[in-house]
C-alpha cells in the first residue's frame, strides 16, 4: 500500500487549539523569561575550551525544566516526551528537525545546577517581583497555612529504609507519611511569597514565623494556630502584627447563634474563611493543575527547591489571565 504523505491526508489543516496548547501558549506569555534567563546565566556552563557541542541555551534548559513541573514529568519521561510530542520541542524552541535533544542527564544537571546556587529561591522572587510591579500582589495581609506531601513509606529501595528526613503523621482517622510544605500567601489573591518545609510530624505553628515577610498589619490563619501570638520568635520578629485565628469547630458549633453577640461572632468567622480559603488556591494548583501529589526526590533540600519553583509557576498561573489583559492593553 502507497504511504499518504502528510500534504495529501489534510493533517497540516488541523488547526484545533487542544487545552495543552492554549496552556503552553498563555504561560510562553507570562512568564519574564529574560529576568530568569538572566538570573541563571551567570551560573551556567559555558563552552568549553577544546571546542565539542555547545550546551543548551538557557531559556531552552529553563523551558524543559517548567515542561517537567507543569506536567509532572520525570527526567527520563521528559526526554521521551521531547521526542513524542512535536508541542514540547516547538516550547522548548528547539528545532523541529533537529536529532540531537537533551537527554535525561542534561536535564539533570540543570535541576542540579538550579539546587546548587539556591536558584529555585530566586525564581520565585523574581517572579514575585514582576507580580508586585504590577500591583498583583499586596503587602498588607497574609495567609499561612501547610499541606501534606505524600513520600514512598516501602523500604524495598537500594538502601532498605525510608527516607529519614521524611515522618509519618496523623490527621483525621488516618496516616499519612511524607513532608509538610508551609506557605505563606497574599490575603487578596492567594500569591504565594514564603515558602517553608518540615517532615510531616512537625506542627504548622512552628513555622509560621518564617511565613512572614514583615510588612504585613494582618495574618490569618485556621484553628491550628491559635496561641501563636504568645509564642517567643512571634514576639521578637512580627510583635506588631494582628493575628485572626478561626475560632475551635466544636466551639463555634456549640455558640448560640440567635443571640446578638453569637450573630456576629458568626459573621466574623464566615469573614475569616472567605479570607483563608486563597491560601488553597495554590496548593489546588500545585497537586491539581500541576499533578504534584507526591515527593519527587529523597531529602528535603531537594523538595524544597521544587515546591518553590511550582509556587513560583502556580502564581502566574493564577494570575495569567490578569497580566494577559495588561499586556493587550499596554
Amino acid at each position: 500500500m502507497k504511504q499518504m504523505s502528510l500534504s495529501t491526508t489534510g493533517f497540516e489543516r488541523k488547526t484545533k487549539r487542544t487545552r495543552k496548547r492554549e496552556f503552553l501558549d498563555e504561560m510562553n506569555l507570562v512568564v519574564p523569561w529574560a529576568e530568569l534567563v538572566g538570573l541563571i546565566a551567570p551560573h551556567a556552563p559555558a563552552r568549553g575550551a577544546k571546542g565539542g557541542r555547545p550546551p543548551f541555551a538557557v531559556e531552552t534548559m529553563l523551558r524543559i525544566h517548567f515542561l517537567q513541573q507543569w506536567f509532572n514529568l520525570s527526567d527520563p519521561a521528559m526526554e521521551e516526551a521531547l521526542y513524542d510530542t512535536p508541542m514540547f520541542r516547538e516550547f522548548a524552541r528547539l528545532d523541529m528537525g533537529e536529532d540531537h535533544l537533551p537527554d535525561e542527564s542534561t536535564i539533570l544537571r540543570f535541576r542540579h545546577l538550579l539546587e546548587a546556587h539556591d536558584l529555585s529561591l530566586q525564581i520565585l522572587a523574581t517572579v514575585n517581583a514582576t507580580l508586585t510591579a504590577k500591583g498583583l500582589l499586596l503587602k498588607q495581609g497574609t495567609v499561612v497555612d501547610a499541606t501534606l506531601i505524600a513520600a514512598p513509606s516501602s523500604t524495598k529501595n537500594s538502601t532498605g529504609a525510608r527516607d529519614p528526613e521524611m515522618h509519618q503523621t496523623k490527621k483525621g482517622n488516618q496516616w499519612h507519611h511524607g513532608m509538610k510544605a508551609h506557605i505563606g500567601s497574599d490575603a487578596d489573591l492567594g500569591l504565594v511569597h514564603s515558602v517553608t518545609t518540615t517532615a510531616a510530624n512537625a506542627h504548622d505553628i512552628t513555622q509560621a514565623h518564617a511565613l512572614l515577610h514583615g510588612q504585613e498589619t494582618d495574618v490569618f490563619a485556621d484553628s491550628g494556630y491559635r496561641g501563636i501570638e504568645k509564642r517567643e520568635e512571634i514576639q521578637a520578629k512580627h510583635p506588631d502584627v494582628e493575628w485572626h485565628i478561626a475560632m475551635m469547630p466544636g466551639k463555634r458549633k456549640a455558640m448560640d447563634k440567635s443571640t446578638p453577640m453569637g450573630s456576629i461572632l458568626e459573621r466574623l468567622e464566615k469573614t475569616k474563611a472567605s479570607i483563608r480559603a486563597k491560601v488553597e488556591h495554590p496548593f489546588r494548583v500545585i497537586k491539581r493543575q500541576f499533578g504534584y501529589v507526591k515527593v519527587k526526590y529523597r531529602g528535603l533540600a531537594k523538595n524544597t527547591a521544587n515546591l518553590m519553583t511550582l509556587f513560583a509557576l502556580s502564581n502566574l498561573w493564577m494570575v495569567r489571565k490578569r497580566l494577559l489583559n495588561m499586556g493587550a492593553q499596554g
